[in-house]
Formats: structure tokens, C-alpha cells, sequence
């Protein structure tokens, strides 16, 4: 496959941006090679400059719930553009968009909204820490919940890509402040409480994870957080960046039948345009500023690009529900018939592939992968146009505009890479520098 073009803009961008991308994950360190450039996307496709095509379970790493481009979200796109872009001041769309949000997420009673996932829980913490008096949080090791300074201790994502254990510029004062346990452990949760709990302000988790791969909660867990906050006067906070309007319209807490106190949402709410929120108890949203002491701000949240493509998104998720059983059905026959060696997590649309024979339950078990296979597999079917995210850890995502045609061609490139006696070690298989582009 030529991605010629490609290389040369990585080049260029290597002198001019750190390591070459605006987001570590795009720099590909972890499987090699060149980041293919993306020209443009259409529906389940996306085709780079060097005018290869592949068909994307990224999805611009999650939001893209109804493809790339869906009419809806162009035509609302069309009309703001004919009114401007950013005002810096209230309009109706926001009204709009957050009562959308409140209806469809039943925990969600107050919702402001901010310009990015990381903002979302940077302010959700803040919050939380000014509500209740307190300053400690619970985090879990391998979720990531963006850049967050107190939240990079143990974080998934590009730190889990990377290998990164705790980042450079944070100061230990900050760190301090969280408490990282391993997921799904109900235990270490409980002692931490017993032992901390009138100083933890909050816990903060992924009720699925996404950032070690896709890891769902045991039974029992997210019910045993919600007992545990509630009994210690301390706030749960579901990050919904990736699962918010994917798992269902209401998110994981519908799925899972749990309401958190403060709840974070990612660019799904904008269409995928940069655009996120948080919200939660009205008692608890009340405080944040001009109402109350917690001040946050952002000259361009809710601006109205963002918000209108949100709202052709969040309307169409409501008006159409069989599209949650239409991508479950489409993820199901992916995932189906897994070769040995691997464990595959799936909980709805979202999914991973680990490179392992062991449950996948924490990031204990997700880091045992063989990362070296992985990057054979990535290799392997990013050549013959299949695109997943350069990572061992990272889910993937399905959306309405993947036929049950690109379902089975990706299941069948799977299958041709496993059945293959070189591809059966570290040693094997290696990227083809040209393969024919795709019909």
C-alpha cells in the first residue's frame, strides 16, 4: 500500500509539532510505521492522501455513533454557517442541547457544556472537591479520564500506549490527592474507604472502560461503588466520554441501571465536533459559578457548530432506538468465532481484540497482552484497508453506516492473518510497503 504522501507529511510535521501529531496515539510509536494522513471520510470509510480507503473502527475514537458525515449533522452544519460560528454569548441551541441531554440521561438534572472530555473532568472533579469539602479522589488503574494533572496517576490511553507510569510536570502535591485501585476490585475500594473516607470527595471510573481496551464491570461493581459513595458522604462520578449515547441513550447508567451523582460526556454530544459536558444533581450543579462558589468557564463552550451537530445527533439517537440493536448485532457477528489465543471484550458496539488467553478484567491483565503480535495484526490489517486504533489499548467502535459486507470483509482479513504458519510468531509477519488500494 503506498502511503508515500503520507510519509512525507509525517516529515514535514516532525519538525514542527511534537513527535509529528497534536495526540500521542497518532505517532503510531507503539506498532511502527507511518500514520496514514486523513484526506476525508464518508459513512463506514476514510481514505488518506495517498487516496488508500479503509473502513474505520475508530471513529474519531468513539463519537462517530452514525458514521462519517451523516446528512443530519451536514445540513445542521450548513445553516449555522449561513448565521456564524462562535458568539461567545447564550443562544438557543444551547437550551436546546442541554434539555436533550437532561431527557435522555435521567441522572442529569443541570448540564454545562465544555469544549472537551478532559474539561468535562477536570470540572466534574472540581466540583465534587467544593461540594463536599474534601479533597481526595478514587480513580482506577488503566482508566483515563484525559490530562487531567491529578488524574495521570496509573492512566490508560496514550499513557497505557506509551508506557508511561506517571507523567513528567506534575507536581506530587497533586498526585497526592488520588487514590489509583485496581478495577474492579470492590475490595481495595472498600478499604480505602474504611480507612480515608471522610477525606475522599469523589470516585471517578469508566463504568466500561475504553482506555485499556474495552473492559466491562464485573457484576456487582458499579452497584458496590454507588453503596459505597453514597454511605460515606462522597460523590460518584460515571465518565461517559466514550459510553454516553453509545451503550444506550442513556449511557451505561441505563445499561447498567445505575445513576452517578456527577456524570461526564464526551464529543458524541457534538456530533463529534469538539464539544463535551458535565452534569449531574441539581443540588450539586447549583453550586458551580455565576449560581455558586465553583467557578469554571470557556469562551467557546457551547458554541454553535458544535452544539447544532449535537443535537442532529442526540435527536436522531432518540427518534431512532433499533439503531442500539442494529450496531450490537453488527459488533456481535465481528467479534463472533474468535481464533485461540485471543479474548475478545465486547459490551455493545464497543469492543478489543487482546492478544491473550486470560479474561481481560483490569489493567493488570490487559498489560500482560503480547504487544508484539498485536502490532502484527494492526500491521496486517491496516495494508489490506482495515483501520483500528494503533493500540493494544484501545477499543473499538462500531457505527450505523457498517454493512454486514464490511463486517464480513474484516472478519474475513482476521482470519486469513491467524490461519497463516508465519504470522504464528513475534517474528512473522511484517507490513507490506505496497498492497493494491481498495475497490
Amino acid at each position: 500500500m503506498n502511503r508515500s504522501k503520507s510519509e512525507a507529511l509525517f516529515a514535514a510535521a516532525q519538525k514542527l509539532i511534537p513527535g509529528g501529531v497534536n495526540s500521542p496515539v497518532r505517532a503510531y510509536r507503539s506498532v511502527g510505521g507511518t500514520p496514514p494522513f486523513i484526506a476525508r471520510g464518508d459513512g463506514s470509510r476514510i481514505y488518506d492522501v495517498d487516496g488508500n480507503e479503509y473502513i474505520d473502527y475508530v471513529l474519531s475514537w468513539g463519537p462517530l455513533i452514525l458514521g462519517h458525515r451523516p446528512p443530519q449533522v451536514i445540513e445542521a452544519l450548513r445553516e449555522v454557517l449561513e448565521i456564524g460560528t462562535s458568539f461567545g454569548a447564550p443562544t438557543e441551541r444551547e437550551v436546546d442541547l442541554a434539555a436533550l441531554i437532561c431527557e435522555c440521561v435521567p441522572s442529569i438534572e443541570m448540564v454545562r457544556l465544555v469544549s472537551s472530555g478532559t474539561e468535562a473532568t477536570m470540572s466534574a472533579l472540581r466540583v465534587a472537591r467544593g461540594f463536599t469539602g474534601r479533597d481526595l479522589t478514587i480513580k482506577f488503574e488503566g482508566c483515563y479520564h484525559g490530562h487531567v494533572d491529578s488524574l495521570l496517576v496509573k492512566a490508560g490511553s496514550g499513557m497505557a500506549t506509551l508506557g508511561i507510569a506517571d507523567t513528567a510536570g506534575v507536581p506530587e502535591s497533586f498526585a497526592a490527592t488520588t487514590i489509583a485501585l485496581p478495577f474492579n476490585s470492590i475490595e481495595a475500594v472498600e478499604i480505602a474507604f474504611r480507612e480515608r473516607g471522610d477525606k475522599i470527595a469523589a470516585v471517578i471510573v469508566e463504568p466500561v472502560v475504553g482506555n485499556m481496551g474495552c473492559v466491562p464491570p464485573r457484576d456487582g461493581f458499579l452497584k458496590a461503588l454507588r453503596d459505597l459513595t453514597a454511605k460515606y458522604g462522597a460523590l460518584l462520578i460515571f465518565d461517559e466520554v466514550m459510553t454516553g449515547f453509545r451503550l444506550a441513550l442513556g449511557g451505561a447508567q441505563e445499561l447498567y441501571g445505575i445513576k452517578a451523582d456527577l456524570t461526564t460526556l464526551g464529543k458524541i454530544v457534538g456530533g463529534g465536533l469538539p464539544l463535551a459536558a458535565y452534569g449531574g444533581r441539581a443540588d450539586i450543579m447549583s453550586k458551580v459559578a455565576p449560581l455558586g462558589p465553583i467557578y469554571q468557564a470557556g469562551t467557546l463552550s457551547g458554541n454553535p457548530l458544535a452544539v447544532s451537530a449535537g443535537i442532529a445527533v442526540l435527536g436522531y439517537l432518540k427518534a431512532h432506538p433499533e439503531v442500539y440493536e442494529t450496531i450490537e448485532k453488527r459488533t456481535a457477528q465481528l467479534t463472533a468465532n474468535i481464533p485461540e489465543g485471543i479474548t475478545v471484550n465486547r459490551v455493545g458496539s464497543m469492543f478489543t481484540f487482546f492478544f491473550t488467553t486470560d479474561p481481560v478484567v483490569d489493567w493488570e491483565s490487559a498489560k500482560r497482552c503480547d504487544t508484539a503480535r498485536f502490532k502484527q495484526f494492526f500491521h496486517w490489517m491496516l495494508d489490506r484497508g482495515i483501520y483500528f486504533a494503533p493500540s493494544q489499548f484501545e477499543a473499538g467502535f462500531v457505527s450505523t453506516s457498517h454493512s454486514e459486507q464490511d463486517i464480513a470483509r474484516t472478519v474475513d482479513t482476521a482470519k486469513e492473518f491467524f490461519e497463516r504458519a508465519d504470522c504464528q510468531s513475534a517474528a512473522g509477519y511484517q507490513p507490506a510497503p505496497h498492497l493494491p488500494q481498495l475497490e
